[in-house]
């Protein structure tokens, strides 16, 4: 079974500023994904106005969970708050790791 690799780009409501942003992010790390089976690890990536969260999960069924468990999870519902996943060049996708070269 390989390796799960999700992949959010998205950017901030035009209310939320990026210094408001971060405490919101580390607490949603540290409090939700950090808690959930088959977390393995968070990058957090910006370019301009845009950014993306990059999290590697042991299975897509361990993703598939989190996700489900985000539903009634205040860390990751104040997180999610803060996102305007409709904005234009947002998306999601999840990859399986088809080769790891480390």
């Amino acid at each position: 079974m390989s390796n799960a690799v999700e992949y959010v780009a998205f950017k901030l409501k035009k209310s939320v500023s990026a210094a408001e942003f971060m405490p919101v992010s580390d607490k949603f790390t540290r409090e939700f994904l950090k808690a959930q089976k088959g977390y393995i690890s968070r990058k957090l990536l910006s370019k301009d106005d845009m950014w993306a969260d990059l999290v590697l999960w042991e299975t897509e069924a361990d993703h598939l969970n989190a996700m489900e468990a985000s539903k009634t999870d205040a860390a990751a519902a104040e997180y999610l708050s803060m996102l305007n996943l409709s904005a234009k060049g947002s998306f999601y996708h999840l990859f399986s790791v088809e080769k790891d070269y480390d």
